[in-house]
């Protein structure tokens, strides 16, 4: 903490059992003397088996679970767990046995029925999605030889990929049978691994209340997830804004928790699922979202890790995580993607600003827009967009065109707009000269992702990138304003302390919603709301500029001579050393 950094550990669903009356495991004891555990049908207490051996789940419907809840993570943290959120996982609710398996059983056995990865006799031996071994040799590796690996020996390199993407359908099950009992019920819900109460609860495991799980089973996490911000928000952290992704969902799930995608594949369809399934996610209202970068099962490679890691700096929820005994996939395993990482990391810590922490996930709380954005979201008239599922855009300036395809220096994207809208190259600030309605072909060499503004936008960004969102927040702001052809532009930033939780009984949070309007070669200032902004405003970059300006003023005062740059070739206008305060209005103007 004292670095700026959080802490957020992984808590699982299932609360072991203890094996003998002598041992001593509180959240069992307690639930045990509170009854707010899951029942068989007959009244027993219902034991699974999950990580720690035989468990029990916590009924939500029980009416002191709650309770119960709030005094576990209380006592945890009171331990030195001092946890910054929580990542609750195998939330579905899990369970690797079928049934109440463990009564009955002998509950000092703590196995589980299931191998781990990585395990002496689990090994995770498969070589990266499309490396031949017998043509390339045992490395693994990019290239071999100065020649790529990717598809060797394969008569088309993107075939194999193309044909993950098709899903197989299945049957509807036993649609037409009667008087089948809770477990097997007349519909099989495309459960991959068989009847419904393998690997979760059974169906006919009872809440409080006289509930049946088929009835309530797609709510368990989400009564989780309510639970545990209500516990944080109230106890553990009072007053503070809780920060949990989740696995398990539903609708209302964005309420309290954020997501993530699940256990993926370290495969380049699900380099694509990673965009569909933040898109999907943001219209669902559960905005804070990502998939484990780099894959989490199998084995990863250089390439399709470096791709994925650049495209995730872009996504709410960011994080590079794969299983146990899978070859490591920290960026610092290769050079390449070691570099490319920075580079994104670098624009993400940037655009702190307009998101995730502040203006677009303000919008997402108040009014329901999604941070990040189908190109169709923002372009409803252009129907040729409805269907683009390769690029996205963060917010409604900041396109993103990833590549998502192996072996490749080049991606097709289509910019909006017909050709109304003037796109910007993020790196270079050079316009592009896109196929109006059309794919226009990019360089994107490894380690390179396209990023463009749109015109018309005025984006405020920190100006330096620190080691942590904490650092960066310390550093002066930068206003980026790309100019509409009439040399208008406008941005909204919303600032506040990012940790107070809103009060509705103290009308909200205080903050500071700063508006930035550009007219006629003048850009206004303004704002409202008491939170005080410690941060000045250092530096203003325009584009669009089509010449010098002779004469600047800031705050109507006028700046000496060459205290401002211009780039003819990009129309780039900069001016820096500022020390605008944002917490009043200012002009900045130019002639």
């Amino acid at each position: 903490a004292s670095n700026g950094q959080h802490y957020i550990p992984i808590l699982d669903a299932a609360v072991g059992h203890i094996a003998n009356s002598t041992d001593v495991y509180n959240p069992f004891t307690r639930g045990i003397e509170q009854d707010v555990f899951v029942k068989n049908p007959d009244g027993s207490t219902y034991i699974g088996q999950v990580w720690p051996g035989y468990t029990v789940f916590p009924d939500w419907f029980a009416n002191k679970t709650e309770e119960y809840w709030a005094e576990a993570l209380n006592n945890w943290t009171a331990e030195g767990v001092e946890f910054s959120g929580l990542w609750l996982d195998m939330n579905e609710v899990s369970s690797f046995c079928d049934g109440s398996c463990g009564t009955g059983a002998d509950l000092s056995n703590t196995s589980v029925p299931v191998t781990l990865p990585g395990d002496p006799d689990s090994p995770v031996t498969s070589y990266p999605e499309g490396y031949n071994s017998t043509i390339s040799g045992p490395s693994g590796n990019l290239t071999v030889n100065g020649t790529q690996t990717y598809g060797a020996g394969e008569s088309s390199a993107g075939s194999a990929w193309l044909q993950q993407r098709v899903l197989s359908k299945r049957g509807l099950g036993a649609a037409n049978q009667t008087n089948v009992n809770l477990n097997t019920p007349p519909y099989a819900l495309h459960n991959g691994f068989g009847r419904l109460s393998i690997h979760t609860l059974a169906t006919n495991a009872t809440h409080a209340g006289g509930y049946v799980e088929i009835d309530v089973h797609n709510i368990w996490g989400y009564m989780e997830e309510r639970a545990t911000h209500r516990s944080l928000s109230s106890s553990v952290r009072p007053g503070q804004r809780p920060f949990l992704i989740s696995r398990s969902t539903f609708p209302g799930t964005g309420k309290w928790s954020g997501h993530w995608l699940g256990d993926n594949t370290s495969k380049w369809a699900y380099l694509l699922y990673n965009i569909q399934g933040v898109l999907q996610f943001q219209l669902f209202q559960i905005p804070m979202v990502g998939a484990d970068t780099c894959g989490f099962m199998g084995n990863t490679d250089e390439e399709l890790c470096n791709r994925w890691m650049q495209l995730s700096a872009f996504t709410p929820f960011y994080r590079n995580h794969n299983q146990r005994g899978a070859l490591p996939q920290e960026p610092y395993r290769w050079d390449s993607v070691a570099n490319a990482s920075r580079t994104a990391i670098a624009i993400r810590l940037r655009i702190l600003m307009p998101w995730p922490q502040y203006t677009l996930f303000a919008n997402a709380s108040t009014v329901g827009t999604p941070p990040v954005r189908a190109l169709f979201f923002e372009f409803p008239n252009e129907p040729e967009l409805f269907s683009v599922d390769r690029q996205f855009m963060v917010g409604s300036d900041i396109l993103v065109t990833p590549v998502v395809t192996p072996n490749v220096s080049t991606v097709d994207g289509i910019f909006p707009g017909r050709g109304s809208i003037t796109w910007r190259d993020w790196y270079t600030h050079e316009v592009v000269n896109a196929t109006a309605g059309g794919n226009t072909t990019l360089s994107a060499p490894l380690g390179h992702i396209p990023v463009h503004i749109r015109s018309g936008a005025a984006i405020l960004l920190h100006s330096q990138p620190g080691y942590t969102t904490n650092e960066t927040r310390q550093s002066p702001y930068a206003l980026l304003v790309s100019q509409n052809a009439d040399g208008s532009a406008r941005g909204t930033a919303y600032i506040d302390d990012g940790i107070t939780l809103p009060d509705p009984a103290k009308g909200g949070v205080q903050n500071r919603t700063v508006v930035f309007e550009v007219a006629n070669g003048t850009l206004s200032v303004s704002g409202q709301g008491a939170w005080h902004v410690q941060q000045k405003l250092s530096q203003v970059t325009v584009l669009g500029l089509s010449r010098a300006p002779q004469s600047v003023s800031v705050g109507g005062q006028a700046l000496a001579g060459g205290s401002w740059n211009y780039t003819q070739e990009v129309q780039r206008f900069s001016i820096g050393g500022l020390e605008v305060d944002l917490n009043g209005d200012t002009t900045i103007s130019w002639a």
